[in-house]
């Protein structure tokens, strides 16, 4: 175990203060505790390239070292800015990259996490990224070693942290972000006026295990669900791929968090115009699977975004007053359509996972 608290500390003396990166499950007590810091010191990343550049442009203005942090599936999503910008053979840019290791060989995780898990060792040694493994107190003192290196070579470095091992020593407060509906209430009411053959791509974490559950226990059968256990950020894009290619009702149950990760895509869909593409984002402005960091989407004004990009129509659901009248309109709409649900935080208890996905893919394939 690793209190969050000693590990600042430790990054400090060593002369690292501004922190960048995506917030994980298993650094959700650093990336709480970084919530204090002021903007010039933290900066919340929409997704890990863009933290890495963040990074890469303050070393160009400070001289020192950033700390990225995030999670291993997403180290697919720096790996560009890496080689091709901070690269020792290119700009040769020192940073140093926090990984929280999900599917780590020695603790049993999910399927989309063990893959990725395996082989993060063997991706950080061909990228040529000096790593260390912090798995107690005592491992702090070897990112002296690593952080001397970064200088003197200007070079890239990591540690890498398994679930459990940070802990905290402050008691962390649950945010409330919007008193609004919770998602488990939309999805019930959702799958209830889903047209009988429709297909439903739902984006990682929650969205996706409280679509399932909910499916299980009410026993509502209309159209079938394409669950998006990993590939956070790209639930629009399989949506999209989908609807281009076929004529059935196509839903995506998005997050703000996953779509501020990949904004592109909203484009793509407003340009080529499916009519049978629905997208429906679930917003309460927070990262709440992995802790409930805020994602600042409470900020963007939907509406001017969609029609923007050449969505036809827009909605937004609010309270639950409103909410099946406002359904009804989008889900007959012709698309591409729009809805923004506010929601609160707050999940059903108890819930399941995903497991075995080549059947689930199987059923989603079958018309």
């Amino acid at each position: 175990m690793i209190f969050v608290e000693n590990l600042i500390k430790t990054l400090k003396n060593n002369k690292i203060n501004f922190f960048t990166g995506v917030p994980d499950s298993i650094l959700s007590s650093l990336s709480k505790k970084l919530e204090n810091y002021p903007l010039k010191k933290h900066v919340i990343a929409t997704n890990e390239g863009s933290a890495v550049s963040i990074g890469i442009g303050h070393y160009l203005s400070s001289k020192t070292i950033p700390c990225i942090y995030l999670q291993n599936s997403g180290l697919s999503n720096a790996i560009n800015p890496l080689i091709s910008i901070a690269n020792q053979e290119v700009y040769s840019i020192p940073l140093f990259l926090m990984i929280g290791w999900r599917g780590s060989p020695s603790i049993p995780d999910e399927p989309q996490h063990k893959a990725k898990g395996k082989i993060t060792l063997k991706l950080l040694k061909l990228l040529k990224i000096k790593y260390c493994i912090l798995r107690n107190e005592k491992d702090l003192n070897l990112l002296k070693k690593i952080f001397r290196e970064s200088i003197k070579n200007k070079k890239i470095v990591a540690c890498l942290i398994e679930k459990g091992t940070l802990k905290t020593k402050d008691r962390i407060r649950e945010k409330k972000i919007f008193k609004s509906i919770t998602r488990a209430e939309f999805i019930k009411r959702f799958i209830g006026l889903l047209p009988l053959r429709s297909k439903v791509i739902s984006t990682t974490g929650y969205t996706s295990r409280e679509l399932m559950e909910i499916r299980k226990k009410s026993n509502i059968n209309k159209g079938k669900d394409f669950y998006m256990v990993g590939g956070m950020g790209h639930s629009i894009s399989v949506a999209l791929g989908y609807a281009h290619n076929s004529r059935k009702q196509t839903f995506c149950l998005d997050g703000d968090g996953s779509i501020l990760m990949h904004l592109g895509p909203m484009r793509t869909a407003g340009y080529i115009k499916n009519i049978n593409l629905k997208h429906i984002i679930l917003n309460n402005n927070s990262h709440e699977s992995v802790g409930g960091q805020l994602t600042n989407a409470a900020g963007i004004d939907f509406k001017k975004l969609s029609k923007s990009i050449g969505y036809r129509n827009f909605y937004k659901i609010t309270n639950k007053k409103s909410l099946e009248r406002i359904l009804k309109k989008f889900v007959k709409s012709k698309g591409p359509s729009l809805l923004e649900v506010k929601i609160n935080n707050g999940t059903l208890k108890s819930l399941s996972r995903p497991k075995n996905l080549i059947k689930i893919k199987d059923n989603f394939m079958v018309n």
